[in-house]
């Protein structure tokens, strides 16, 4: 008996070990060495480095306005992509399941442009906010998109939320269709029946059935926006100056562009890493406590 556990065990390990050794090699070993080199003033290319505890945590909430006011773009980006990138991609789940026919074409459509790199989604929509709307606002009289939507800090910000939004607002739309398709039709038809109308049903009956959707959905995001940062280099680059720099951006210019401080772009990436840890777990207990309520 304990043989044919033992041969269970070791088939178990055989078959997981190949994804066990790549994920530790290219993952759990880097965090390790990052976490590590925080308390160093290492440049990422000498052998010889100094053991500074906690001075470049200190240095970049104390010391580094550039840090801080990434930071905060960061959380405004969070919030916004958050919620609205929910609350589209519902709506959109919610009014395409409502379809009886071409459930499949708009599904396709939506979701076509998460199939397109988010760099090269980048590269396309600086073309249309350089060329395109501005020829739309010159030939076609649409003076209120004559703006300088890349080179304004006014609204660039609004220039890195659409593409993104558009880029990723059909991945949650998939997830929001599978839940929704799991939803009873009889519960709707009982709400119906008892008087209630479109909104009411969605709010009473559909929400609180798709809530673990709710969940997943809210974990993504948050843990991608607070990743962002292929679109923020395609479109502006952080700039205009630093206006809409993210925190990734400030991590890789002071690790690989300018500064080369490779322990103190690892103490910011920890630090970042705590506020998403927090964020996440936050997160995730007030919408456990939901689906426990629904």
């Amino acid at each position: 008996m304990p043989s044919k556990i033992y041969k269970k065990y070791f088939s178990l390990l055989a078959f997981t070990a190949p994804a066990l050794i790549i994920y530790t090699i290219f993952l759990l070993i880097p965090t390790f060495g990052g976490m590590y080199y925080t308390f160093t003033d290492w440049n990422g290319l000498n052998q010889d480095y100094s053991f500074v505890g906690i001075a470049n945590i200190v240095e970049a909430l104390t010391e580094d306005p550039d840090f801080i006011n990434a930071l905060l773009f960061t959380l405004k980006y969070v919030v916004f992509m958050v919620i609205l990138q929910n609350v589209i991609a519902l709506l959109l789940a919610v009014l395409i399941e409502t379809r009886t026919r071409s459930k499949g074409f708009f599904r396709t459509i939506f979701f076509m442009p998460n199939m397109i790199s988010l760099i090269i989604s980048s590269f396309m929509w600086t073309f249309v906010f350089s060329q395109v709307i501005p020829q739309l606002a010159e030939k076609a009289a649409f003076t209120f998109l004559d703006h300088a939507w890349l080179g304004d800090p006014k609204y660039s910000f609004y220039s890195i939320l659409i593409v993104s939004l558009w880029n990723g607002v059909g991945y949650m739309m998939i997830i929001y269709l599978a839940a929704l398709q799991g939803v009873p039709q009889s519960l709707k038809e009982a709400a119906i029946i008892d008087g209630a109308n479109s909104f009411q049903t969605l709010k009473s009956v559909t929400l609180p059935m798709i809530t673990h959707a709710v969940t997943i959905c809210f974990f993504l995001t948050l843990n991608g926006a607070f990743k962002v940062f292929d679109v923020v280099y395609g479109l502006t680059g952080g700039g205009p100056g630093r206006s809409t720099q993210v925190i990734t951006m400030n991590i890789y210019e002071e690790a690989f562009s300018n500064n080369f401080r490779y322990g103190y772009a690892s103490a910011k990436s920890l630090i970042l890493f705590a506020i998403v840890l927090v964020v996440t777990l936050i997160q995730m207990n007030v919408m456990k406590k939901k689906e426990v309520e629904a």
